[in-house]
Parts: C-alpha cells; sequence; structure tokens
C-alpha cells in the first residue's frame, strides 16, 4: 500500500486530467474543479481502480473510453445527475470520496499512478498464465521448504547419532529431490 497521498499531488493530476483529457459531459470537469479547489475535500478524496466494496462513489469517463460519462453512489443510491452528486460531495466534504476515471491510457499513465491508490476490497482477476507461473511459485517454494526441513532432521539424527533416522530421513530427501 502508498503512503498517503498529498493533496497537492492531487489537485496537480486534476489539472493535468482536464488539460490532457476531455471529459464526456462538462459536468464532470465543474466536479473535478471543484474537488480540486477544496483542499478539505481533497483530503478525503481517493483514486481507485475500481469502486468496488466503497459506500460512496463517483466514476467519470473521458473521451476515448467505453465508460459511462458519470455515475455517483452513495450506500445503495446510484444517480448520474452531477448536480446531485455535486451537493453530497459539497455537503460532505468530511467523508470518504473514491474516485475511478476512465481515460485513454489510464493504467499506463504515470500521472494518474501517482495518485492512484489500492483498493482492498476488489477482487483480484488473474488470467491462466499468471495463475500457472503463481502455482509453480508456490509448488516450488514448498518443495524448498520440504528439503529444508528433510535436511535439518537429517543433520540433527546425525548429531544424535541415530542410524536409523538417518537413513529413513536420507532415503525421504532423495525421494524429494528427484521430483
Amino acid at each position: 500500500m502508498k503512503a498517503s497521498i498529498s493533496i497537492n499531488d492531487k489537485k496537480d493530476f486534476i489539472r493535468w486530467l482536464l488539460d490532457n483529457h476531455q471529459m464526456k459531459i462538462r459536468e464532470s470537469m465543474w466536479v473535478l474543479n471543484y474537488i480540486a479547489g477544496h483542499d478539505q475535500i481533497l483530503k478525503y478524496a481517493h483514486f481507485v481502480d475500481s469502486l468496488e466494496g466503497y459506500k460512496r462513489g463517483l466514476s467519470l469517463g473521458a473521451h476515448g473510453s467505453n465508460a459511462e460519462p458519470f455515475r455517483f453512489f452513495k450506500e445503495n443510491i446510484v444517480t448520474t445527475d452531477p448536480e446531485k452528486a455535486f451537493h453530497d460531495i459539497r455537503l460532505n466534504w468530511d467523508e470518504d470520496l473514491y474516485i475511478e476515471l476512465h481515460f485513454s491510457g489510464a493504467r499506463l499513465s504515470p500521472e494518474y499512478a501517482l495518485v492512484r491508490e489500492e483498493n482492498p476490497h476488489a477482487l483480484l482477476h488473474l488470467d491462466d498464465e499468471a495463475k500457472d507461473e503463481a502455482k509453480t511459485f508456490l509448488d516450488e517454494s514448498i518443495s524448498v521448504f520440504a528439503k529444508e526441513n528433510l535436511m535439518k532432521q537429517v543433520d540433527k539424527a546425525l548429531d544424535e547419532r541415530n542410524e536409523e533416522d538417518f537413513y529413513k530421513l536420507a532415503e525421504a530427501y532423495h525421494q524429494l529431490k528427484e521430483k
């Protein structure tokens, strides 16, 4: 998890976003400008990849993305009306606001990466290749651990001059090593 992101970094990012990407509706720009102009709101604003699991969020789309232009939710209430969202943001400035932005090149943008926070509620989605790599890594880790554990037991059997345990453990180690 990243360290806390400064208010100035958030302001700079919003300015960069608005200078480089055109929002699908102008009200999105107004809301972002309002947020950028109020440090007390920025303190509670968090930029995330996914709004999954949060109680209050704002999703904004820029031209060049497939996302809907504007969506705000609080608890179970969802609206596409920017005025309602604006009033909630203005009146509840001291509540966390999670902002999901959709713009061309978002995932590769260093400007966005600087302010983006991880969502601990989002499920991790892995493709088959990543799953295979993770399985291989875990299998290798388990094998290394098992070998190290057996070697410690072999060493202990040697230290105790326990010939029977030594041969049994040495055989188990060689079988594990051949796998």
